[in-house]
């Protein structure tokens, strides 16, 4: 046999890579075919995608945070429920805030919670109410304008506090006492009312004078204020002569209904 044609193994072929023409007959390329095997699912060269758990877990967490707010909600309403039977089993009512029906601040209801005989008398009251809320708002206008026409700031000052005192005071004094007292007739309220709604006539009676006592008593419009400013200019004057009428005015409506309360007192009791 003739062994010269063998083909040694351990020669190297020379390969140009850079040939554009095909490969030499009769030589064997040791270079693997590429394949456009396209990439895609269920193929060897498809890559693997990496799903993030913390997506997941953080869905789960906020989930279970969740469900533990809706079960203290839950829990919170059921607590408050059971506050408002106990109350209500008790006696002890709930006043809900409806005045004035623009901006609720306190809870009144005569209609609904005053007995039908004494409705009037009630109605009388917090008009007396409203009544001192109105001189003192007014006695801050007046007071403004003497103050623009010379009068000194402090006066101004003294009508402001007077307001913002005596109006919650007077509901919280004497007329929730005069309310509740004709609600659930009690007489220690009733006591209360006499005793703290004479201070309160005091105090119209005293705005109404004026006397120099206080900053020469312009810081309230009575009849010696409005004498003492109507020499220096005639429109603070009138101002305050509009007060005085008011404080009058008030005075006349507290003991009003100062006389019907104590009628009233005297009938139940």
């Amino acid at each position: 046999m003739n062994r010269h044609h063998d083909p040694n193994p351990f020669e190297e072929e020379e390969v140009n890579p850079f040939s554009n023409g095909a490969a030499a007959p009769g030589a064997k390329s040791r270079i693997p075919p590429l394949t456009s095997e396209p990439l895609g699912f269920g193929q060897r060269h498809d890559a693997t995608v990496d799903i993030p758990l913390d997506n997941k877990n953080d869905t789960k967490k906020k989930e279970q945070e969740l469900a533990s707010w809706e079960a203290d909600l839950k829990r919170k309403e059921k607590d408050i429920k059971r506050r408002e039977e106990a109350l209500s089993q008790a006696g002890v009512t709930v006043d809900e805030k409806n005045w004035p029906p623009f901006f609720p601040i306190i809870h009144h209801d005569i209609a609904s919670e005053i007995p039908a005989h004494a409705q009037r008398m009630q109605y009388l009251a917090f008009a007396s109410w409203l009544g001192i809320l109105l001189c003192l708002v007014f006695n801050i206008v007046a007071v403004t304008v003497c103050w623009i026409r010379g009068g000194g700031v402090k006066i101004f000052f003294l009508a402001v506090i007077y307001t913002l005192l005596g109006v919650p005071l007077s509901y919280v004094l004497w007329y929730r006492p005069l309310y509740n007292a004709v609600r659930t007739d009690s007489a220690f309220k009733f006591g209360w009312f006499f005793l703290i709604y004479l201070l309160h006539i005091a105090f119209c009676i005293f705005a109404a004078i004026a006397p120099p006592v206080v900053f020469h008593g312009k810081s309230l419009t009575g009849i010696l204020a409005a004498i003492d400013v109507f020499s220096d200019h005639v429109l603070v004057g009138i101002f305050y002569l509009v007060g005085f009428g008011l404080f009058c005015l008030e005075t006349l409506l507290s003991l009003w209904v100062l006389q019907k309360v104590y009628l009233y007192f005297r009938g139940n009791k």
